[in-house]
């Protein structure tokens, strides 16, 4: 017997809501404090490892990738997709690979390389979807729109090469960010509060560095706004901590990335 059941009225943990109407009925639910505090433990590790150098950086980026990779296909209502998982996640490997095997200048031609190359391997699978349109196309752009965020999480690594420092420095501002919007509910006072907090956590976590206060802040209110983005980014579903665990966890970070590299060959 066919299932009949309105989709938008499905449990958010159904694979089976995955319609259009799911998706438009969906509301705006912050992931709260408990991924908060995990984005706050991998930003931690960011802190830690960055000044390293990118061999150790490695492992938490890897990490911010694989969930990322996951937390986007069930934040657009795909379940399970284990091979555009695995596609998107191969990409930001391979993306690793390719900033470790060539020198700093050569960073974004790395990266957009990969990005190339498997945007055309995107392409190639989906001519083998027997879906019908509609399915194909939403399978397309969540492939690669995931395969563009696990590629993007690793300017992590480019920017590591330039300043150690400005990691640091913005991996503080998005877990004091992400920590303040999750304790802190009030819909409009919220994110401009987390925005504040994050630009000082910025310049604090720039002293110790002998980096000037101006550049910390700089750079903790971009890594900030970035992580409050990908945090309301990861709020647009229904009730799924599948959902907050992964993409509330891991977007923050993600998103980020493209904010630290530049601004680290810039300021610093």
């Amino acid at each position: 017997m066919s299932d009949t059941t309105d989709p938008a009225t499905r449990p958010s943990g159904d694979p089976r809501a995955t319609s259009t109407s799911h998706r438009a009925a969906s509301p705006i639910i912050p992931p709260g404090i408990q991924p908060a505090l995990l984005t706050a433990v991998l930003a931690a590790l960011f802190a830690v490892t960055a000044p390293h150098g990118q061999w150790a950086l490695l492992g938490p980026v890897v990490v911010l990738q694989a969930v990322t990779a996951a937390g986007w296909f069930r934040l657009n209502g795909m379940w399970p997709a284990r091979q555009g998982i695995l596609l998107a996640f191969a990409a930001g490997l391979a993306a690793d690979v390719a900033l470790l095997s060539t020198s700093r200048e050569h960073g974004i031609t790395a990266m957009v390389g990969t990005l190339g190359v498997w945007f055309l391997l995107v392409v190639l699978l989906q001519l083998r979807h027997r879906g019908g349109g509609d399915e194909r196309l939403d399978a397309l752009t969540a492939t690669a729109a995931s395969t563009l965020l696990t590629v993007v999480a690793a300017g992590h690594l480019a920017a590591v090469e330039f300043s150690s420092t400005a990691v640091v420095v913005a991996a503080t501002a998005v877990a004091v960010a992400a920590v303040a919007r999750g304790l802190v509910t009030a819909a409009f006072v919220a994110p401009a509060l987390a925005f504040v907090l994050a630009t000082a956590a910025g310049a604090g976590a720039a002293q110790p560095a002998d980096l000037e206060l101006w550049k910390g802040a700089a750079l903790g209110a971009a890594a900030g706004a970035c992580a409050l983005a990908g945090l309301r980014v990861a709020s647009y579903d229904f009730p799924s901590r599948f959902v907050h665990f992964t993409a509330g966890v891991a977007l923050p970070l993600t998103a980020a990335a493209p904010a630290v590299y530049p601004l680290a060959r810039v300021l610093l």
